[in-house]
């Protein structure tokens, strides 16, 4: 069992079984997991295919490709998260707050999920603002998901 947000989680014994071709991208921790320099002393050619795109290839000829460098993907590769993500991360963070403010009498001092209908309120205001219709549930669809012996 290997166990992620830790050191060396990907080792030589991992990269010495891996297909060729493999690509090995770490979206969750430090820039630890993945053991660079076992891979590297694997290796004996390196070279950058594009940015952030990484090619070792191996003594047998097996080609393993590291992405951003071992550090996390969607932070070093990516463009970043998107205005149209970011609008809905910031509406449901506000909505959210606003809603434990109103009922901090009731809240104790926990961690909450957000409530469906602020969840919801934040989707059909993005929708509106995009100019998207939905469709309404129809009454087969409505009584399919209220039916908690089908939905398991």
């Amino acid at each position: 069992n290997l166990a992620v947000k830790s050191v060396n989680v990907i080792r030589r014994e991992h990269m010495q079984n891996m297909k060729d071709g493999a690509i090995m991208a770490n979206a969750g921790h430090f820039d630890v997991e993945i053991s660079k320099p076992d891979l590297d002393s694997l290796s004996v050619a390196r070279r950058l295919l594009k940015n952030n795109i990484e090619e070792f290839e191996l003594n047998d000829g097996r080609r393993l490709y590291l992405l951003a460098e071992g550090r996390l993907v969607n932070l070093a590769a990516g463009d970043g998260h998107p205005a149209e993500v970011m609008d809905l991360s910031f509406s449901l963070q506000a909505m959210s707050l606003v809603h434990l403010l109103q009922n901090r009498q009731e809240l104790g001092c926990h961690v909450y999920n957000v409530p469906a209908a602020i969840d919801q309120r934040v989707a059909m205001l993005k929708l509106e603002a995009a100019g998207v219709d939905i469709d309404a549930l129809s009454p087969e669809q409505k009584a399919y998901l209220a039916d908690w012996d089908t939905n398991l």
